[in-house]
């Protein structure tokens, strides 16, 4: 994939690549905290994080909020409004599209190399979902 642009790169990749960047955040922030040592807890845990109805209220929050860039919220919904290629299994179809918006910025982030930006904004959707388990 050679174009990283906003505008004109394909949401469906940078979605795809989104997710697993965005799990590799999540998995490390939880090893960092060193709150469990036990995997299976660790797993549990990073549940919160990294199922679409966390992610879609990350999203949700950051879009109400105005914490996202012209740019990053238009990528945003590109990735929320692009034709899904499969169904969400635990999640509502809504949570499951705002969730790949979410990974749509992330993968995005990721592959245009803008690391400080990257690590704010799963910063703040990882101060979302903890604030909603609360």
């Amino acid at each position: 994939m050679k174009d990283f642009s906003a505008r004109s790169g394909n949401p469906t990749a940078f979605a795809w690549m989104g997710d697993a960047v965005y799990e590799q955040f999540i998995r490390e922030y939880l090893l960092r905290g060193d709150r469990f040592r036990n995997i299976e807890k660790l797993n549990r845990l990073a549940i919160r994080y990294v199922r679409a109805d966390g992610q879609a209220a990350a999203a949700k929050g950051m879009l109400d909020a105005g914490f996202l860039t012209e740019e990053e919220e238009a990528l945003l919904k590109r990735g929320r409004n692009h034709t899904a290629t499969s169904k969400p299994r635990s999640a509502s179809p809504m949570a499951y599209k705002m969730a790949t918006g979410l990974e749509t910025v992330i993968g995005w982030l990721y592959l245009s190399g803008n690391q400080s930006r990257l690590e704010e904004v799963v910063a703040e959707a990882i101060r979302i979902i903890e604030e909603s388990y609360e």
